[in-house]
């Protein structure tokens, strides 16, 4: 039968004799090498000045030689984590690390749940304790104020959040608007400017025109003069060869 009920055996492996629940700090008795919790043994221990006796085998030894097993101190972790599943499984609901009762009691002061045999602890003896029930209410009316806090905070920032947009919108559009301006007016600039470069370059090709006209009619006048003067020149020069006598026929 012991067979059929593995976890159950792992639990009585795991217990203390002396305070009947899981070992806290398990340290052996380096004689016999049974295991207690240590604060347990130190405590049927208390007030002892000669030799110690086992609680559990009742044997004799001389001095307190107590080494810490850490080992069944690992082993103690995994018994409870089975104990728990094996307990939340078979009753459909959480149960309590260190001792498989149902979860029915809220510590307000440590904000935890707890069960029935930790609120007779000395943890929590003098802690405020209440039904998970109504913790549970509490919190639930404290979380519905805190959302709706919350919500409202949202509907605040969701309002700035679309007037931001609405005037980011504004502003690109005004924005746009004053581009085109200013665009357009550079355009009618340009080609203000364009159509006067062009009047002015115009007007400029008029008067190299007649400056070249005017030029070329001084060049063929004075042309014509020179070669009148050269001709008299000639003629006065030729004059001047003549004899005396003739000189001075005319």
């Amino acid at each position: 039968m012991a067979a059929d009920n593995p976890v159950g055996n792992l639990q009585d492996e795991v217990t203390c004799s002396v305070c009947l629940d899981f070992f806290r700090d398990p340290a052996m008795i380096v004689g016999c090498g049974h295991n207690f919790c240590r604060a347990c043994i130190t405590q049927c221990w208390e007030g002892t000045k000669t030799d110690v006796t086992c609680p559990q085998c009742r044997q004799t030894f001389p001095q307190r030689n107590l080494n810490p097993n850490r080992q069944l101190a690992n082993v103690v972790e995994i018994a409870k984590r089975l104990h728990v599943q094996k307990a939340e499984g078979a009753r459909g609901q959480r149960v309590c690390g260190e001792h498989g009762e149902a979860l029915k009691l809220f510590c307000q002061d440590d904000e935890t749940p707890i069960c029935v045999v930790c609120n007779r602890s000395r943890v929590h003896r003098a802690h405020n304790v209440v039904p998970v029930e109504e913790a549970a209410e509490e919190y639930k009316e404290k979380l519905s104020a805190c959302l709706k806090t919350l919500r409202e905070r949202r509907e605040n920032l969701l309002g700035l959040k679309q007037a931001g947009e609405r005037k980011t919108q504004e502003y690109l559009k005004r924005a746009g608007a004053e581009r085109q301006k200013i665009v357009s007016e550079f355009q009618q600039s340009h080609q203000f400017l364009l159509e006067q470069e062009q009047l002015l370059l115009a007007q400029l090709g008029k008067l190299e025109k007649k400056v070249e006209n005017m030029q070329k009619e001084k060049v063929i006048k004075l042309s014509e003069e020179i070669s009148h003067l050269n001709k008299l020149i000639s003629k006065m020069e030729a004059k001047c060869q003549q004899p005396a006598s003739k000189f001075l026929q005319v």
